[in-house]
């Protein structure tokens, strides 16, 4: 019996083995809708934005508002060149929403953005930035009651949550998902 080396698998020894590879390229960008839910966040969001990224747009949520029979509109997004757009329109081929958040201001916004995502299968994160603290070339920011209240809001409504102090932290997260 031959030892099984570790580089085994990814050498095809016969055709037959061979038919089970896969040969496309690994996509080089992900479709990714960046949102920050309240004012705070919205200077890291424009910040970010500045960087060369493929596929990435960013907006701020307008604070949504009922229709009247409990259920909230579509939902406004202002772009960073001062645009509106709907929530349902900038979803549109999306592969990934990240929200990035610094209190729980942007609750509702992050319930209408999470039930969208469920309901088009597009993945969702949460970025929360924690006040006080300094972070590398940010304002600086800390854990405190608000940023709590930020996981508390997001956490129905983002698969992946995480808390920092450093809004650098953002831009290695779109990287990371090569947005």
């Amino acid at each position: 019996m031959k030892p099984i080396l570790l580089n085994s698998c990814a050498k095809a020894a016969t055709a037959k083995e061979a038919r089970f590879r896969i040969n496309a390229p690994i996509a080089p960008a992900r479709a990714t809708r960046v949102v920050a839910l309240d004012a705070a966040a919205a200077p890291v969001v424009r910040r970010v934005a500045e960087q060369e990224w493929a596929d990435a747009r960013f907006f701020t949520a307008r604070p949504p508002r009922g229709n009247g029979a409990g259920h909230l509109a579509d939902l406004v997004l202002v772009g960073t060149d001062g645009t509106e757009s709907r929530l349902s329109d900038v979803l549109t081929g999306a592969d990934v929403a990240v929200m990035v958040a610094t209190d729980d201001d942007g609750a509702e916004a992050a319930s209408a953005i999470g039930d969208a995502c469920t309901l088009r299968g597009i993945m969702t994160a949460g970025l929360v930035l924690a006040a006080g603290h300094g972070g590398a070339g940010g304002p600086g920011y800390s854990v405190d009651g608000h940023a709590g209240a930020a996981v508390s809001a997001l956490r129905p409504h983002a698969r992946v949550i995480m808390v920092t102090y450093d809004e650098h932290d953002v831009s290695e997260v779109l990287t990371a998902l090569r947005a």
